[in-house]
């Protein structure tokens, strides 16, 4: 069974003369630990299909389902223990003035746990940072670590299904690898499914199995990461793309 399906998604903005169709008629699936990457250029509706899923874009038409379960309008609180999001800043998706440990801890606390001190402590083994960096604050962590944390709350409902809004754009070069390499290590202990979407096909040839590729707010393809290194593609908007990334 498929983790995620998207069938005929629709998502827009505005209403009546100032609606905008951001996404038009999407449909793809990803399988129980797939990695499935999006990717197609600015404003074709990659990030957008993230937010319809999570419910930060309320405006959405279609069917979406999560482990063959229908995704309701209103998301309830269980969604979020299955499905998590991280985002493409990591400066702007944590709190300022809320140190690491209060990131996590509410998190955990959140969704029920208990043992929040020996969790907060397993997570931050997990990302590769470790407990001397529990009570600093987000300005005082580089990018990288910054990002690291937000994979850590991400993780903290312990969920089957992570987003990926361009997971490492934000980042300097030499800091992209290691977290990618963390996340696809974390995929592999975890038997996460990964929905990830990037602009940089590199990326994509590295992290998925899979790939969309959307234009204009519509996916005109879908291929395997094989033919993405071969270069192989039916769509001519396809073809471009792979000229235009060499």
């Amino acid at each position: 069974m498929s983790m995620l399906n998207v069938k005929n998604l629709n998502v827009w903005f505005g209403k009546r003369q100032q609606r905008v169709d951001a996404v038009r008629d999407a449909t793809f699936e990803v399988a129980r630990g797939e990695s499935f990457g999006l990717v197609g250029e600015s404003g074709s509706g990659k990030s957008t299909i993230l937010r319809a899923i999570t419910g930060l874009a309320p405006n959405w038409s279609g069917q979406l389902s999560i482990d063959g379960n229908p995704v309701p309008q209103k998301r309830p609180k269980a969604f979020y223990k299955q499905v998590q999001m991280v985002f493409q800043d990591p400066y702007a998706s944590l709190h300022p003035r809320h140190s690491v440990d209060q990131v996590l801890g509410e998190t955990l606390q959140l969704h029920g746990f208990r043992d929040i001190d020996n969790r907060v402590v397993k997570l931050l083994d997990d990302v590769g940072l470790g407990q001397k960096f529990r009570f600093r604050y987000p300005h005082q962590l580089s990018g990288g670590q910054r990002q690291r944390v937000a994979i850590a709350r991400a993780l903290a409902p312990e969920p089957e299904l992570l987003l990926l809004d361009e997971p490492t754009s934000a980042l300097d070069v030499s800091v992209q690898a290691e977290i990618l390499n963390l996340l696809t290590d974390l995929r592999a202990d975890r038997n996460l499914t990964y929905l990830m979407v990037s602009h940089d096909l590199s990326v994509v040839g590295h992290m998925c199995d899979r790939l969309a590729v959307m234009k204009s707010g519509e996916v005109v393809d879908i291929l395997s990461v094989a033919a993405l290194r071969s270069m192989e593609a039916s769509h001519p908007y396809t073809r471009q793309l792979f000229e235009a990334s060499l």
